[in-house]
């Protein structure tokens, strides 16, 4: 049995496919399927089911593949071990970012972080956070910035920061009269939210509800996005209102600065963590992404305030 060996295990039982798991371990696929092939017969067992498209993982090859994600992860202590002595961070770091969050850290996060480790090769992509979890648990990414909390089974989670829900109104909403507006000026009827698959969606959803049967009902249609800016520029076009994170509001002009109101206490947040599979070792580069995160968002957020509610993502499953 060797290192190898379990890689490509862990590959075929990922992608559901020889073809593609010799592509993305950079091998031929006669190469990859006589190792796995050598590796069952060592052991006795079949790992999966060739028959069925797309290739099924047989019962014994399920804890086999568990315990071989376990055995590669604790063979990456070896370098985080000498990283952390040598003091000198390199190598890949695989980082995904929820689309609710990827435009207001991103473009600052990326150049920052290469600067201060121009060694570390950061590959990021944006996921929803359902995706993201499969992404863990397959090792595919190493870590993820989320809302959380998630609760969820095998997740690490370690928060960063909370940032606040703000109310953004068209130019004639009542609410405006106000300075600072409460869940109950939040008309269901007139706002505009993002779809099912965006745990902000959710979150939403939780600081107005009791006002659920609401939901755009006396609209002649229905519209829900999947981008926080298309929220703000629907507000801006069609009236109503919607819910933005703070720091989707940071480049405001004054006319929409205008149109913002805070909520009252106790002040509805989302917590902004990253997250890991209990497995992952690089925690050296964890770390250095912790630190990089931090220095761009305002201290406030930094800050745990016992006047705040966190909001919670409805559904310990993730109904996204």
């Amino acid at each position: 049995m060797t290192i190898t060996q379990l890689e490509y295990v862990v590959a075929v039982a990922t992608y559901k496919s020889f073809v593609a798991a010799a592509e993305k371990c950079f091998v031929t696929q006669p190469t990859l399927s006589m190792q796995i092939q050598k590796l069952e017969e060592e052991l006795g067992v079949k790992l999966f089911d060739r028959n069925k498209h797309p290739i099924a993982i047989t019962a014994m090859g399920e804890a086999i593949v568990a315990q071989a994600r376990i055995v590669l992860a604790e063979g990456e202590k070896i370098n985080e071990l000498i990283q952390s002595q040598q003091n000198n961070l390199a190598g890949t770091f695989r980082l995904a970012v929820i689309p609710t969050v990827a435009p207001y850290i991103l473009p600052n996060l990326l150049e920052a972080y290469s600067k201060a480790y121009p060694d570390v090769k950061l590959e990021v992509v944006e996921m929803e956070t359902k995706q993201i979890l499969t992404a863990l648990r397959n090792n595919e990414i190493d870590t993820a910035l989320v809302s959380t909390p998630l609760e969820e089974n095998g997740i690490k989670e370690y928060p960063l920061f909370q940032e606040p829900f703000v109310a953004y109104f068209s130019k004639n909403e009542k609410a405006l009269k106000k300075r600072m507006v409460n869940a109950e000026d939040i008309a269901l009827d007139k706002i505009w939210l993002l779809n099912e698959g965006h745990c902000m969606r959710n979150q939403v959803l939780d600081l107005c509800s009791g006002q659920i049967q609401r939901l755009q009902a006396d609209r002649p249609y229905r519209y829900e996005s999947s981008n926080v800016e298309t929220l703000r520029k629907m507000v801006d076009k069609n009236g109503g209102l919607t819910v933005l994170p703070e720091l989707a509001t940071f480049e405001f002009g004054e006319d929409q600065q205008e149109r913002l109101r805070y909520f009252e206490e106790p002040e509805p947040v989302r917590e902004i963590s990253l997250i890991t599979n209990d497995h992952f070792v690089k925690l050296t580069l964890l770390q250095s992404m912790i630190d990089e995160i931090t220095k761009l968002v305002p201290e406030k957020m930094r800050v745990q305030k016992k006047n705040r509610k966190v909001l919670r993502i409805q559904s310990a499953k993730l109904v996204q």
